[in-house]
């Protein structure tokens, strides 16, 4: 692409201790704890502010246009709004399933057994009409669900880590008229397979998109289709990428010490909130292979560095 377009091109090879090296000010940065990795984002950011002051991000085109069929999927079969909200507040249930909660919060238990994490997911849809449900109405529900959180989320961590670099970014995407545009394109222009329901696992291992895109090249079908007109075919209808480094194995070989060291300490702040046997069960689950901990790992060294940061003020 940049050298169709004749631009100047930067890359910058991330490592696994990069990670851990900018992680207490990753964290200072960001102010509250994160789900999903956002340190490449730190240092896409400090790359681009070397050149320039102002870039522009794609953040919204997969909320928009429908980028994650995979997700989508899981819940288009349902036959009414509360069995489409129970299917996919299950599969949302990322770090944690419901029924683990008790055991796995049980040093603060007693003060949030009344918050019903399933209401609050069910709350996001209080404001909309509910419709009879298809396939089609799934997806929409699903996207504006998205829209609502995960976005946002991404938004923040957009935000915050560039201005840590004094960068300021631009969503184009995110343009009132696009957007209200992208929300009355019917979900046939978005994702061409729609009957065909994935059966993805997301903690499985293995890559998405050998599983999953590559039997269907689906999602974000009328922007591909725009973008044809300006970019080779082999981009425009190129695989869906994510934006996160290979932790799974990080986790269970460059950076198992650094992992190690906080999940196996006693003294880690985070056993003031989390029972420490179930902490490392989990652990042990990811570096055995049996099943792909490592969002949950990461939220656990990442609040780990807030605790420190924010309540003991050990510094960031």
């Amino acid at each position: 692409m940049s050298y169709k377009f004749k631009t100047e091109h930067y890359e910058m090879v991330l490592k696994a201790g990069d990670m851990e090296r900018c992680m207490k000010k990753l964290v200072w940065h960001m102010e509250d704890p994160r789900v999903g990795q956002s340190y490449p984002n730190f240092y896409a950011a400090k790359l681009s502010s070397n050149f320039v002051k102002v870039v522009l991000a794609g953040s919204g085109g997969d909320e928009l246009f429908a980028g994650y069929p995979w997700r989508y999927y899981r819940a288009a079969n349902c036959h009414s709004f509360d069995e489409y909200v129970t299917n996919y507040f299950e599969y949302w249930q990322r770090l944690l399933k419901n029924d683990e909660i008790e055991q796995f919060l049980s040093p603060v238990y007693e003060q949030i057994r009344d918050y019903s994490t399933e209401a609050v997911f069910r709350g996001i849809f209080d404001k909309i009409q509910k419709y009879d449900l298809s396939p089609q109405q799934s997806v929409n529900y699903s996207l504006y669900l998205e829209a609502k959180t995960f976005l946002h989320g991404l938004l923040i961590v957009e935000d915050k880590l560039s201005m840590a670099h004094g960068l300021e970014t631009r969503v184009p995407f995110l343009d009132n008229d696009l957007v209200d545009f992208a929300m009355q394109v019917p979900v046939g222009l978005k994702l061409s397979k729609l009957p065909v329901m994935g059966t993805l696992n997301e903690n499985e291992y293995g890559s998405k998109t050998e599983k999953y895109f590559n039997r269907n090249k689906d999602g974000k079908i009328i922007l591909r289709n725009v973008m044809e007109r300006y970019i080779p075919g082999e981009i425009s209808k190129g695989a869906k990428q994510g934006f996160s480094a290979p932790d799974a194995s990080w986790f269970r070989g460059e950076s198992i010490d650094y992992v190690n060291n906080i999940i196996s300490n006693h003294n880690s702040l985070i056993y003031g909130y989390l029972d420490k046997k179930s902490v490392e069960t989990m652990f042990q689950k990811h570096i055995s292979g049996q099943e792909n901990k490592r969002l949950f790992i990461w939220s656990v060294i990442n609040f780990e560095e807030w605790l420190n940061c924010f309540l003991k003020k050990t510094g960031c």
